[in-house]
């Protein structure tokens, strides 16, 4: 009886550690394949394989075979936002932006910029994750509600020059906040974004149109730039907007 009497009272909890165990496992696993939502990596080739290192797209190559754009925007449509976290989300959201982007563009190529075509920013919906929204509606109404961050402004790219460079990468829940802080590293350290003279820096109207977002993150706009460029800014720099040039972010083939 004595011999027998332990194994009665370890059993059960060599029992209950395995449960516990395999609880973990399937929820590490479950959460493992949410991240790997073939979404993403999809998104990732595409972008990869049609946007050059400059942020320039291959508009031509798209319109000639758009298949894959196509199963892209099907992805976009029954995506399951509800029951992803936000980092998922955030992610998605971007992606989905830049990609509707294209594939507005490719729906009315050629053209000679994104405004060519009525209603692209604020008029023609899309699918997005079982819902009907604009381009404007994801990043107004989404994005800049629900995930407040002015670094999304080098992220979100409205194809034409102008905007900062596209990213020839997909935005990756796991990688997110390092890719969002490199792209806006990357745009304010350009020269062809942010026009450094003597005494002077000329920067994207980006900053004029959305200065609520900015002045949320630093106290001016110069402060702002300063955060993340390598050479620094005089404090009595005088700050001006150039021109926004809407011609198309094109790849010439």
């Amino acid at each position: 009886m004595i011999t027998e009497f332990p194994q009665l009272s370890i059993q059960p909890t060599i029992l209950m550690k395995k449960i516990v165990l395999s609880s973990l496992f399937l929820i590490l696993f479950a959460g493992f394949a949410l991240a790997q939502n073939p979404f993403f990596a999809s998104a990732d080739a595409f972008l990869r394989k049609n946007v050059d290192a400059d942020g320039l797209v291959s508009y031509t190559s798209i319109k000639a075979s758009p298949g894959e754009l196509k199963a892209l925007v099907a992805q976009i449509a029954s995506f399951p936002y509800s029951t992803v976290g936000k980092s998922e989300q955030k992610a998605f959201l971007i992606n989905a932006y830049n990609i509707l982007m294209i594939k507005s563009v490719v729906d009315h190529y050629p053209i000679a910029k994104p405004t060519d075509v009525p209603g692209i920013f604020d008029k023609n919906t899309h699918t997005v994750a079982g819902q009907s929204l604009t381009l404007s509606d994801i990043e107004n109404k989404k994005l800049r509600v629900d995930f407040p961050d002015s670094r999304l402004h080098f992220a979100l790219v409205c194809g034409a020059l102008s905007c900062p460079p596209l990213a020839n990468t997909a935005f990756m829940p796991a990688t997110l906040e390092t890719q969002l802080s490199a792209l806006t590293t990357k745009a304010l350290n350009n020269p062809r974004f942010i026009k450094a003279g003597d005494g002077t820096v000329a920067i994207s109207k980006i900053f004029e149109w959305y200065k609520a977002d900015f002045d949320r993150d630093a106290k001016s706009f110069l402060d702002y730039l300063n955060k993340y460029r390598t050479s620094k800014l005089p404090a009595d720099t005088k700050v001006t907007f150039y021109e926004y040039n809407w011609a198309l972010n094109i790849k010439k083939n």
